[in-house]
């Protein structure tokens, strides 16, 4: 138990109670008061961040959207995104020669960019890309801010830093409402559509609707572009460390496709890139940990926890603990994978990259297919090394990313 300010932190580690919180089901264990206060200018009151009710409404809007039978329809745009990544490498090397020093992460940012507001706004990333290029502004003026969560009167001074962060928020509002306004002179079927159907149904003020509008369009992109790119540049990283893993999963993408573009069907064919993928997210989860408060007294097994007291469970020493993955519990080995989650620790449960219990991520199934697809399409036009400028240092932001980027050497196959 510590203390962050007048924030109250419980450290919940050990498997049987990270069980216990899994297995809760409890509208009482909700998300941080204090993450919504200090977080308020990137998140609001979206899926994200909402409790009870609230979330329960939006999460019944977005939930079927992202069911594997509807990410399917979303497959083509992630082809599609994948296929610019290709002819921009693909160029470079034309034009720089047989070898290409890139570093990979905007690139990255690129087509998860481009995926989500395709899928979110019909629109390219061109058109989207101011609102990711302030909501990214926002995201690293937030990280600055992040050391004051626990001292509320900081977030009320007008600071530099909280002049920018307004001044940020303000705008990007802007940028999604005047979307919004577009999206109704003509009919698509996207998520802004869904997301704006919902608000309709919900009957509730003009004000209120925006609001509604506004926070989950912040909700999806940040938690649809950010956490999918980091992972696809961690994944790269790793593949480009360990070649005989990488020809393994070129190998099983040229058996699985035969030169074809990914479908669903080959999606789910890729075993080895699973595990591949699985392990990345092991070894470099992009939220490093699970935070969770209780709304009333509750119990977790025999420990009680007052209402008000935060939970938090460190997802990264869970993912790296010997105990529970073994001595080689700090290397890359997808290997452990092989036979799915379940099969690949001692307690499958205490792997969650994508969040646990009620408020899994709803767009898992939504990542993992453009992350499979990505990475196939890449392998299969192209093989990589860790290039000499790559300086391995995990930084811990809002996700948890590469502090000078990915360098990876590369060559068209």
């Amino acid at each position: 138990m510590f203390s962050l300010g007048n924030i109250q932190i419980l450290h919940m580690n050990h498997p049987d109670a990270v069980k216990e919180i899994s297995i809760c089901t409890s509208l009482d264990l909700g998300k941080p008061s204090y993450q919504v206060k200090e977080r308020g200018p990137l998140l609001g009151q979206g899926i994200l961040t909402s409790n009870g009710a609230i979330w329960a409404h939006q999460r019944k809007i977005l939930a079927p959207e992202f069911y594997m039978e509807n990410v399917k329809n979303f497959m083509s745009i992630m082809v599609e995104s994948s296929n610019i990544v290709v002819d921009s490498w693909t160029k470079r090397i034309e034009s720089e020669g047989g070898v290409v020093d890139i570093n990979v992460d905007e690139d990255m940012r690129s087509f998860s960019g481009d995926v989500i507001s395709k899928a979110c706004f019909g629109s390219n990333y061109a058109k989207g890309e101011e609102i990711f290029l302030k909501l990214r502004a926002l995201q690293g003026a937030m990280s600055k801010k992040a050391l004051s969560s626990g001292i509320p009167i900081l977030r009320a001074l007008p600071t530099k830093s909280n002049r920018e962060v307004w001044r940020l928020e303000k705008e990007v509002r802007a940028l999604i409402l005047k979307e919004v306004k577009e999206e109704k002179e003509q009919t698509s079927k996207d998520l802004l559509e869904i997301i704006l159907k919902g608000a309709k149904d919900s009957e509730t003020s003009k004000a209120e609707m925006d609001r509604f509008v506004v926070d989950n369009c912040k909700n999806i992109y940040l938690a649809g572009y950010e956490t999918t790119s980091v992972t696809a540049t961690w994944t790269m990283m790793l593949l480009g460390s360990n070649p005989e893993w990488q020809d393994r999963v070129r190998a099983e993408v040229l058996e699985v496709c035969g030169g074809q573009m990914p479908d669903a069907g080959m999606v789910r064919r890729m075993k080895t890139l699973t595990m591949v993928i699985h392990e990345s997210l092991r070894l470099y989860p992009p939220v490093c940990v699970i935070s969770r408060e209780a709304l009333q007294d509750m119990k977790f097994g025999d420990i009680f926890v007052p209402k008000g007291v935060n939970v938090w469970t460190l997802i990264v020493t869970l993912h790296q603990d010997p105990e529970i993955w073994g001595s080689d519990a700090d290397k890359f080995n997808p290997e452990r994978f092989a036979n799915g989650v379940s099969g690949a620790c001692k307690h499958p449960h205490v792997y969650m990259p994508f969040g646990v219990g009620p408020r899994t991520c709803l767009g898992q199934h939504f990542a993992m297919a453009e992350l499979k697809i990505l990475i196939a399409t890449i392998v299969s036009n192209f093989s990589f090394t860790i290039s000499p400028k790559y300086i391995h240092a995990p930084a811990l932001r809002l996700v948890i990313e590469p502090e000078h980027g990915v360098n990876l050497l590369i060559k068209k196959l």
